[in-house]
């Protein structure tokens, strides 16, 4: 057993710790960049691209639910 009494995690310095851009191979790191790109999209919007989102699937739900209730109350003439 090591004579420090230290957490494994604090005796490792991680200040210049990347990404994984340092293991992706070259041929892929346009595709990482994209990723990167939308990842930090999310970090900055993330409150407003949820609430977006919330909204147009309540508008989607709600569209859906009238589209049904139409064809239940309206589309009385077809029996299978």
């Amino acid at each position: 057993m090591s004579p420090s009494r230290e957490a494994p995690e604090d005796q490792v310095d991680t200040s210049d710790v990347g990404g994984l851009a340092e293991v992706i191979p070259d041929p892929l790191l346009p595709v990482w960049r994209r990723i990167e790109l939308i990842q930090e999209f999310r970090r900055t919007h993330s409150d407003t691209y949820v609430t977006a989102l919330e909204i147009l699937t309540a508008i989607a739900l709600a569209v859906g639910y009238g589209w049904w209730v139409l064809l239940y109350f309206a589309g009385g003439g077809v029996s299978l």
